[in-house]
């Protein structure tokens, strides 16, 4: 990208938007940029001492342009390889009146699905498994817990807790948990879904690929049966910038205002 580097930086060093910090304006130049297609996916930036050199400024106010451009996920830093502009993400839209599994989500959009197993294993419950469960504490709770991947992007984490009447071995899930659960007849109907923003960790940030403290969802979903049994306890993390929540409303009509 020498040529479109040259141009980026010649522009800054010339720049007369001598109001605003070097670090912002250099932010701003290589975010610009980006959006106009001058650098695409998976370019290589200059090194910091060639951008200092180009564009007339310390490498402290370039490490802290590059650093909040990582932080917005418009680049990513890879040890020992460099800074790169990020991969463009393509947003997933998921219906918030349906309740299906994310394998067969993805599937319906023609997506490539996998999962890499975090957690597969009987334990003793959480005080907060044993509220919404409806578990004793000499009961056993299986938890599964996947990172889920679609196109070759980790999209999701998800970490689902059931009885261990329900599903007692939970190494021997395939790739869809619903699918396991149909099996026995302990497919769930119906689920509450809780959704609300979250910075992401160190580690959920690390499986997700995305930088750290980068805005999330986390969701919380409790699943339930025909008979209103609950029948899953579920709690995830989302990307915040490949996932959309999309849910479809109703206006009230007259003759419904002011009902009880």
């Amino acid at each position: 990208m020498s040529d479109a580097a040259d141009q980026i930086f010649a522009t800054l060093k010339q720049s007369s938007q001598s109001g605003a910090p070097l670090y912002l304006q250099l932010r701003k130049s290589i975010e610009d940029a980006v959006n106009r297609g001058l650098i695409g996916p998976g370019d290589a930036l200059p090194s910091e001492r060639d951008i200092a050199t180009k564009a007339d400024i310390s490498r402290v106010t370039v490490r802290k342009a590059v650093q909040d451009l990582v932080k917005g996920g418009i680049l990513v830093q890879r040890h020992g390889s460099g800074t790169f502009v990020a991969p463009r993400m393509e947003r997933v839209e998921q219906s918030l009146s349906r309740l299906t599994s994310f394998t067969e989500d993805m599937a319906r959009r023609g997506m490539a699905v996998r999962s890499a197993w975090l957690d597969r294993g009987l334990y003793a419950p959480s005080p907060d498994e044993m509220m919404v469960l409806g578990l004793s504490s000499n009961e056993l709770v299986a938890r599964v817990a996947r990172l889920r991947i679609a196109n070759d992007t980790p999209l999701a984490i998800e970490r689902a807790s059931l009885s261990a009447s329900v599903l007692p071995d939970p190494a021997g899930i395939g790739s869809s948990l619903y699918a396991a659960l149909e099996l026995t007849g302990n497919r769930p109907v119906r689920a509450v879904q809780r959704i609300s923003a979250a910075n992401l960790g160190d580690s959920d940030a690390r499986l997700l690929e995305v930088p750290p403290g980068i805005a999330g969802l986390h969701i919380e979903r409790i699943s339930y049966l025909a008979s209103g049994k609950v029948i899953e306890f579920t709690r995830s993390i989302y990307r915040g910038d490949a996932y959309d929540f999309v849910a479809e409303l109703r206006l009230t009509g007259p003759s419904e205002e002011g009902r009880p």
